[in-house]
């Protein structure tokens, strides 16, 4: 069974950047890609970024594509979300998500249904 821990989240201030890690394990699991999402309160769950684990490839929500920035470190299992000039509006819990059928990463990235795994998340507060 996979596991996601999301880490790096606190509160920041207004401008500044934070860095979220996702570690997934086991290290020989089958996943395929990995994703960041976010859910502010009383609104839906919105895909921020993922990132197809073998090929790095990358796909970036549109309007957060100037601010964050996914990367992943294959020796360590590892994702992260780099957000930088953070706004109020930022502020949400993160969730990291994986997938093992890589065929729904490149239809649809932010589909929710092509995830496998998710984390327990990991909450983002500016002000």
């Amino acid at each position: 069974h996979v596991q996601l821990v999301e880490s790096g989240g606190g509160s920041v201030q207004s401008g500044g950047s934070l860095r979220l890690s996702c570690v997934a394990s086991p290290a020989s699991s089958g996943i395929k890609f990995m994703g960041w999402f976010r859910q502010a309160p009383g609104e839906e769950r919105e895909g921020i970024a993922a990132i197809i684990l073998g090929s790095g490839v990358s796909y970036h929500r549109y309007a957060l594509r100037n601010r964050f920035t996914i990367s992943r470190d294959i020796s360590k299992n590892t994702v992260y979300l780099q957000m930088n000039d953070l706004e109020s509006k930022d502020t949400a819990m993160y969730y990291c998500a994986a997938g093992e059928n890589i065929r729904r990463i490149t239809y649809d990235w932010e589909d929710e249904q092509g995830y496998n795994y998710w984390g327990q998340g990991t909450q983002v507060t500016v002000s």
